[in-house]
Order: structure tokens, then C-alpha cells, then sequence
């Protein structure tokens, strides 16, 4: 035990590095965690603030400094206006945190490929790292996560790397964890794959759960669990903003989906007939309506139909889940682990590794991780990680 007037030791600052930095999800994320930090507001819909989380030393949304990529340009202040101005954040919080968002705001950097790019892939990627560590080392940060909460591109095809992949590229190069919450490609490139799995470094994703395949991994459970048949299950998804432009191209629109037949599947044991239709509704802005019909049999052949309506605010429902995410991740990679972090499954719609994916399972497998970070003390590790493997030569060079 510490003697009583013995100096308190500050925690060490942790960087959040945002892909899609200018985005309403990047926005929301920054505003609302200054927001929290000053006690503005509760924390709602933080997991990580519950007392199953108390004791994992995870770090405090304080500690957290942020920065990051993007392609657009429209500085964060002015993206929190509009956002004030659609409901999203609450009247006087973009004025109230102005600071907070002006100084994320300084730390954002030019993303790519841009039209007309002429940079190499290789280039890029170094390109991208070297933000990042120029990040890390100007606010001599102990870590940095690096999370992906930029719009849904299309599949990948053939070898060249999307822009997720390069990113997620450069998170390795430059040692940080990473966070794929979009259904991008990321670190599932073959390319990237022996690079991952060299790196040492932790990582999670992919597709943030923020609505209707949260419903569909508490309802899937339930039929099953009832010895009820599910005959059909399909739905529709109404949304705008940046998302509904991008889930607008069906090739993006078939990955979104990819998540949600797997949750179907998984706790259904078979995959149900149905689709689910998106469609991009601009006047909705980032307001998001998703509508579920389930047809179903009962005892003795008896039919039956359930329906759901759920409508809420994309930004709003995806930022206290990027928080958790970097605080989890951030907190994984100082105790020492890495590989594909399962027990991240609860925040996902198609998570790495094994798990369940009902979300009561998933929910008991989170809160083990969380004892198993209180009783992990394994020394920290600093963000210089050896290694020889594509992208990365020795020392994290380019090759």
C-alpha cells in the first residue's frame, strides 16, 4: 500500500487514431467523450462504465487523446454544428466542448488514394504510419488504437489492397492495435494476413452491432430456445448520411448484409428465407429506420408473425461502442495480448475468431475478459515491435 502522502501516479494518455476522422461516428465519438469527461453528461451506453468493468484497468476516457485520416475536409467544430443541427448532439454541446474538438481537429491528416493518386501502395501505407507515429511521439503517448469508423466500401477484389487495408497496413507498421467497426475489408486481406499474424499486436472488428442485428442476436436466441420455427425473417433498412450513400452501391450493401445472415444463421442453426433490403433515404440524415418481419410456426403447425421496428441515431448508437472498443483494445495490448480478441464478439456483427453470437453468451464472455484483465499485470509494452514480414521490413521499415 502507498504511503498517504505519497504523489499520485498519472495515467498514461492513450491515442485514438480515427479513420474517417471527419465522419458524424468520429465526431460523435470526440464530442461525447469530452462531454463525459467534463460531467456534462452520463455515461450512456458505455459498457466499459459498468461495475463489471471497475476493476480491469481499462483507461480512463480522460487519458484519451485523438487524431486521425480522412479523405473529406470539414473540420471537426463545424461537423458537430451540423450535427447539433439534425438532433444528433444535444443544443450547446458543440459550443461546450469546442476546445476538445478543435484540438482532435489539429491532429487529423489528409487520407488517400485520392482521385489522381499517384503514390505506390507502399507509399500510402508508409505515408499513413508515419502520421501515426509522428502522433504517438508528439503527445508521448504510451499507445495508440487505430479504429476504422469510415463508410462501407465494396468487397475487396483481386490483389490490390482497398483503402481499409491500407490503413489497417499502417496501423501494423507503426505497432498499434487495431478496430475494424465497419464491414470493410481491413486486416482480412490474404496480403495482410502474415503480417497480423506476426505482428504481435491485438486487433477486433468487424461491423459494429448498433441495431438491428443487436435485436437479432437477443430474438434468434429466443426462438431456439423456445423450440419455435422460424419459417422466414426479413427486413429493411432506411438510413442516410455518409453510410446510405455508400450502402447505396449493392456491392457495399452485400458486406453490411454478410454480418446479419451470419447472426441468423449462427443462433438459428439454419439460415431462414428472407433478405434484407437498404435503402438511401438522404432526408434521414443520420437518423436510421430498420423494420423486421419474422414468420414463424407454433404447436401444431400454428403460424405466426413478429415484427419490429427499430428507429435510432447511427452516431449515437455507434460512439459509446468505439469507446469501449479502445479503452478493451488499448487495455489487451498493455497486458500483453494479441491475436484476434473473441471476446470483442458482443460489439460485432461478423467478429474475428470463435465465439457465439447470441448476444447473452457474448455478453458472459466479455465480462470473463474483464476479470481476466484485473488479474493481468504483465509488464507494458512499448509500441516498437520487431518483426520481418510484408508490409513491414526489419525494425518496421519499408521492405
Amino acid at each position: 500500500m502507498s504511503a498517504p502522502d505519497s504523489p499520485s501516479v498519472p495515467p498514461q494518455r492513450v491515442g485514438v487514431w480515427l479513420i474517417g476522422a471527419h465522419g458524424s461516428v468520429a465526431t460523435t465519438v470526440v464530442a461525447g467523450c469530452a462531454a463525459i469527461t467534463a460531467g456534462l453528461h452520463p455515461p450512456t451506453g458505455l459498457v466499459t462504465e459498468t461495475t463489471a468493468f471497475a476493476e480491469a484497468a481499462l483507461p480512463p476516457l480522460a487519458s484519451l487523446v485523438f487524431g486521425g485520416h480522412d479523405t473529406l475536409d470539414c473540420p471537426l467544430p463545424k461537423r458537430a454544428e451540423t450535427l447539433e443541427a439534425g438532433g444528433v448532439l444535444p443544443p450547446g454541446l458543440p459550443a461546450a466542448v469546442t476546445a476538445e474538438l478543435a484540438a482532435a481537429e489539429r491532429e487529423i491528416r489528409p487520407g488517400g488514394p485520392t482521385p489522381g493518386e499517384t503514390r505506390t501502395e507502399q507509399e500510402l501505407i508508409a505515408a499513413f504510419a508515419a502520421d501515426i507515429t509522428d502522433f504517438i511521439r508528439h503527445h508521448a503517448l504510451e499507445r495508440a488504437v487505430v479504429v476504422n469508423v469510415a463508410s462501407t466500401e465494396p468487397p475487396a477484389a483481386g490483389d490490390a489492397l482497398p483503402p481499409s487495408s491500407l490503413y489497417a497496413a499502417a496501423a501494423l507498421r507503426a505497432g498499434c492495435p487495431y478496430v475494424n467497426f465497419t464491414p470493410s475489408t481491413g486486416l482480412h486481406h490474404p496480403a495482410l494476413r502474415a503480417a497480423t499474424e506476426s505482428s504481435g499486436l491485438p486487433y477486433a472488428g468487424r461491423d459494429g452491432k448498433t441495431g438491428q442485428t443487436l435485436l437479432r442476436s437477443v430474438l434468434g436466441p429466443m426462438f431456439t430456445q423456445r423450440a419455435l420455427r422460424v419459417r422466414a425473417w426479413s427486413g429493411t433498412n432506411l438510413l442516410g448520411g455518409g453510410d446510405g450513400a455508400a450502402l447505396a452501391d449493392p456491392a457495399a450493401a452485400a458486406a453490411k448484409n454478410a454480418g446479419k445472415e451470419r447472426v441468423l444463421a449462427d443462433t438459428l442453426g439454419t439460415a431462414p428465407e428472407g433478405e434484407v433490403h437498404i435503402d438511401d433515404v438522404p432526408a434521414l440524415g443520420d437518423w436510421k429506420t430498420a423494420w423486421d418481419h419474422i414468420a414463424f410456426d407454433g404447436f401444431l403447425g400454428t403460424r405466426m408473425v413478429l415484427q419490429t421496428i427499430w428507429q435510432g441515431c447511427d452516431s449515437a448508437l455507434a460512439a459509446p461502442l468505439v469507446l469501449d472498443l479502445v479503452r478493451l483494445t488499448g487495455r489487451a495490448d498493455e497486458a500483453g495480448l494479441s491475436g484476434p480478441l473473441a471476446e470483442l464478439a458482443f460489439y460485432f456483427k461478423d467478429p474475428v475468431g470463435d465465439g457465439p453470437s447470441a448476444l447473452a453468451e457474448q455478453y458472459t464472455a466479455l465480462t470473463a475478459f474483464a476479470r481476466r484483465l484485473s488479474e493481468q499485470r504483465l509488464p507494458k509494452r512499448r509500441l516498437t515491435r520487431g518483426g520481418d514480414c510484408w508490409p513491414c521490413g526489419p525494425s518496421g521499415e519499408t521492405r
